[in-house]
């Protein structure tokens, strides 16, 4: 689990006192310095979704919190916190699906959003290569680090690692479609998305691209258009908790074998991200923004100022999520 998960939970005066325990998994409740990090962590993963091809999941690993995010949002469907619900204890609800540390990862999300998407939009128009370079660091310096959660690799985990990376691999690499923007589509491609935005490797902006609703998306956030987005986010809400059922299971009963195919899945996910890339064959959609189909990887052809400061921020990604598993290691 994170790095604090191996602390005791609080003893209180009963479910819903602001002094009640905290679940078992999901550790001591934090400080308000430590919920300002959550809030900086998830800022760090809004940074990350916004841009397709990067997982907030991703960062979420680099950052330690993966597991307990997993954990939190699969509470939302499970009998305590309906319990608590129906009973209208909404503090022992609220205690139940871990809520501080939810709101304030979700914080951060939005606040890197609604504050960013304009800004890395125009980044990613006019200087990809560097903000690639920048993402591409981060994620190889996370399979590096996660690889060390497990301890006792085999053939079997391997081949695990080696499936997730094939799978992300062809995923990544497949063609944007043109599709509806019809209520339903809006909210399955919700759906879809959210569940690839907790899976590392896979971008949920990139699924989003495949569906062809990217663009709509983010004009939708730029734009305020409220009804559109609440239609996606009503679509990821049920998709989030859905899949969480599920990685949360996964987690609890083949955890060497989860965490080798997350791996496998960032590795995969290493060629869409990849700074040196030249479109080969695109499609113009409704909106008139030109989608890349086909792409080839390439190295950079001469010695530039640009390749330059690209590799020195690939560096300094990759410098950064080794600093931060320095820190997060246990003293």
């Amino acid at each position: 689990m994170t790095a604090d998960s191996h602390l005791p939970p609080r003893q209180g005066d009963g479910p819903g006192h602001p002094n009640a325990p905290v679940p078992a998994e999901f550790g001591a409740r934090r400080t308000a310095r430590e919920y300002l990090g959550l809030t900086a962590r998830g800022f760090a993963m809004g940074c990350a979704d916004i841009v397709p091809g990067v997982s907030g999941g991703t960062m979420a690993f680099i950052l330690g919190i993966y597991e307990e995010l997993v954990m939190s949002i699969r509470a939302g469907a499970r009998r305590p916190f309906w319990q608590a619900l129906l009973r209208l204890n909404l503090p022992a609800a609220l205690e139940a699906v871990n809520a501080r540390f939810l709101l304030a990862v979700l914080a951060g999300i939005a606040i890197a959003v609604l504050t960013l998407a304009s800004w890395l939009e125009w980044v990613l128009e006019h200087h990809p290569v560097l903000i690639w370079s920048f993402f591409f660091g981060l994620v190889f310096a996370s399979i590096v680090t996660v690889r060390k959660r497990i301890r006792n690799w085999n053939a079997a985990l391997v081949a695990a690692l080696a499936a997730g990376a094939v799978g992300a691999y062809f995923v990544v690499g497949a063609v944007p479609l043109q599709t509806p923007e019809a209520s339903w589509f809006l909210f399955l491609s919700g759906m879809l998305a959210i569940c690839a935005m907790i899976l590392p490797g896979i971008s949920g902006s990139f699924i989003l691209v495949l569906l062809g609703k990217y663009q709509f998306v983010l004009a939708a956030v730029n734009q305020r258009d409220i009804v559109s987005l609440a239609i996606v986010g009503a679509g990821a809400v049920v998709g989030i908790v859905t899949f969480a059922q599920v990685l949360a299971w996964l987690f609890k009963r083949y955890h060497d074998a989860t965490i080798a195919v997350l791996i496998g899945l960032m590795a995969g996910s290493l060629r869409k991200i990849w700074p040196w890339k030249e479109t080969v064959a695109s499609i113009i959609d409704r909106h008139g923004e030109i989608l890349p189909t086909v792409q080839r990887n390439h190295l950079p052809p001469t010695l530039t100022t640009e390749v330059f400061l690209a590799l020195g921020l690939a560096l300094a990604g990759f410098a950064v999520v080794m600093v931060l598993d320095r820190l997060s290691a246990p003293k």
